[in-house]
C-alpha cells in the first residue's frame, strides 16, 4: 500500500513540475495576437512540442505555457521578438508565426 501512495506522490509532483524554462533570450520575445503584427517583418514559422500526457492528461494551462515559452526561445535563433500561434494546441503540439516588430 505503502508503495502505491509513493507512486501516486511521485506523479502529482511531477506532473506540477514545468520541465521549460525560458531563456534570456526569450524573456525579450513577447506573445502577440495577429491583429498586433500588421507593421512588423515576417521572420518565419516555429513549430514547438511537449508531452501533453504522462500517466494521465497534463494540465492545460501548463502545456499551454510550456509551449509558449519554448514559441519563445526559438523566436531569437529567427531573429524575431514577437510570436502569435497559428494553431490550436493539439496532442502538445502548437505553430507559431514570428515576426521582427522592433528594430
Amino acid at each position: 500500500m505503502r508503495k502505491i501512495i509513493s507512486l501516486g506522490l511521485v506523479v502529482l509532483l511531477l506532473s506540477a513540475c514545468s520541465w521549460v524554462k525560458l531563456t534570456p533570450e526569450g524573456e525579450k520575445v513577447t506573445i502577440a495576437k495577429a491583429a498586433h503584427v500588421t507593421n512588423c517583418k515576417f521572420a518565419g514559422t516555429t513549430t514547438v512540442s511537449v508531452k501533453s500526457r504522462t500517466v494521465g492528461e497534463r494540465d492545460a494551462g501548463k502545456v499551454k505555457t510550456e509551449l509558449e515559452t519554448l514559441a519563445r526561445n526559438e523566436a531569437n535563433k529567427l531573429k524575431g521578438d514577437t510570436v502569435v500561434p497559428v494553431t490550436e494546441i493539439k496532442e502538445g503540439e502548437q505553430t507559431f508565426k514570428v515576426y521582427q516588430c522592433n528594430p
